[in-house]
């Protein structure tokens, strides 16, 4: 199963800029997690700041007993090994084949005998959908296909975490789709704790169990995705929503005179429609997330507003009967 990542109290600046700060969670072990933002939000560097590439002013940031913002290096170093770390654009050496390239941590970080490290590269790409293309090099594959590579290539020291970066970038809908389905039926294979940073609302409404949001250098809200997408928090509607009416602006937050201006424009009330979360492909195992989520989700239900509930009640039959 994954591990927990709790986060307390994170602050991260650059110069006189902050990024965003306080920024309090938990993700939930083994469960998939989603944090959304309009472009410029920090996202990224949210990420980078869980793994220890970035170090945050103040907070803490645990792992395993390690915390990632003020623990030794040699502990964070060693903690690292824990992530799987899938960049926006694959991070892929151009002149290394698939191969070498989803091989290339085993090599640098194990001592395993090559005919080892073939059979766990062969069986990662197999696991992306790769076979057969292992001796390509970056440049003969499309965009969809070094996404996949980089995530075999994030999976090969069997992480308990798995940070994914805009797994969607440059992507069309079609593939997105795929990389969207890939990623639920990673997660019933392996049992990861995974975060995905995206601003593409259609990963965001059927991928996760949780949901998130950065935006005016704060985390606007994190929890059992039912909640953010039930939200009648202004900047969550207009975000989900894909409006030009609300908090956010084309560079930054909109100003005070344009936000009362806007009072005036009808909005649409309509409840969001909740589409059904994403289920592993046929033949693989069910989401153990599933269940430790469903009983992490009715010891908070007491805390839960009231349309999360409603929502939570119309897709899992179970808590229905329990709490109707």
């Amino acid at each position: 199963m994954g591990i927990e990542v709790i986060v307390e109290g994170l602050t991260k600046s650059f110069g006189n800029q902050t990024v965003w700060q306080n920024v309090t969670l938990t993700l939930p072990p083994g469960e998939v997690s989603v944090m959304l933002g309009p472009s410029g939000t920090g996202k990224t560097v949210f990420l980078k700041s869980l793994i220890g590439l970035l170090k945050p002013e103040e907070g803490r940031v645990m792992v395993d007993g390690v915390d990632m913002v003020g623990g030794r290096e040699r502990d964070i170093y060693e903690t690292r090994k824990l992530f799987g770390l899938m960049f926006q654009d694959g991070a892929l050496f151009g002149s290394m084949n698939l191969f070498d390239n989803i091989a290339f941590p085993l090599r640098e970080h194990t001592r395993k005998k090559e005919s080892e490290i073939r059979r766990i590269v062969m069986e990662r790409m197999e696991m992306v959908g790769l076979l057969g293309a292992q001796g390509k090099l970056p440049g003969e594959i499309s965009g969809g296909m070094r996404k996949r590579a980089g995530l075999a290539r994030a999976l090969v020291l069997d992480p308990q975490i798995i940070l994914c970066d805009e797994p969607d970038s440059g992507l069309d809908p079609v593939r997105t789709s795929y990389i969207s389905q890939q990623l639920i039926d990673l997660n019933a294979q392996i049992d990861a704790t995974m975060l995905i940073v995206t601003h593409n609302l259609d990963i965001a409404a059927t991928v996760p169990d949780n949901m998130g949001m950065l935006f005016r250098r704060e985390l606007v809200a994190f929890g059992p995705r039912e909640v953010l997408l039930t939200s009648d928090e202004p900047v969550v509607r207009q975000f989900l929503g894909g409006r030009k009416e609300g908090p956010i602006g084309m560079a930054e937050e909109k100003d005070e005179a344009t936000l009362a201006a806007e009072q005036f424009i009808a909005l649409d009330d309509t409840p969001p429609r909740i589409v059904p979360q994403l289920q592993p492909s046929p033949g693989l195992p069910p989401r153990q997330a599933v269940q430790r989520r469903r009983a992490r989700v009715l010891a908070m239900w007491d805390q839960l507003p009231v349309a999360a509930r409603t929502a939570i009640k119309a897709g899992l039959a179970p808590v229905q009967e329990e709490h109707a």
